[in-house]
């Protein structure tokens, strides 16, 4: 069983910067495909970015540019920085992890909230 802990979430202004941090509660980055998604209200849960391990790391394109993922490997934490927020990204962010060896083993957490503010 692998606890995934999101926090960093906040309200700021439109352009602003915010960095959220996914802990794990053991080392997976190896083993797991790690990922940021988001649900905005009214909305289906989106990806955000994406990192297999030992390959690079992929964005969606409503955030290329403005969020990148990321490690600490030592304490086991996976960031997204974001950066030139807007208010579109007002969302619950959720850190998630995949298995990438089967029986494929996937985990959510909580989630964060973020509110950006025109």
């Amino acid at each position: 069983q692998v606890r995934l802990v999101e926090s960093g979430g906040d309200s700021v202004r439109s352009g602003g910067f915010l960095q959220l941090s996914c802990t794990a509660s053991t080392n997976i980055f190896e083993t797991y495909t790690m990922a940021w998604y988001r649900q905005r209200p009214g909305k289906e849960r989106e990806l955000v970015a994406r990192w297999p391990p030992r390959r690079l790391s992929t964005y969606a394109d409503f955030v290329k540019g403005r969020f990148t993922m990321s490690k600490e490997n030592r304490n086991n934490i996976l960031n997204l920085s974001m950066s030139k927020l807007e208010v579109e990204d007002s969302a619950v962010y959720f850190c998630n992890a995949v298995s990438d060896s089967s029986p494929t083993r996937e985990y959510w957490g909580q989630g964060t909230q973020v509110t950006v503010s025109g």
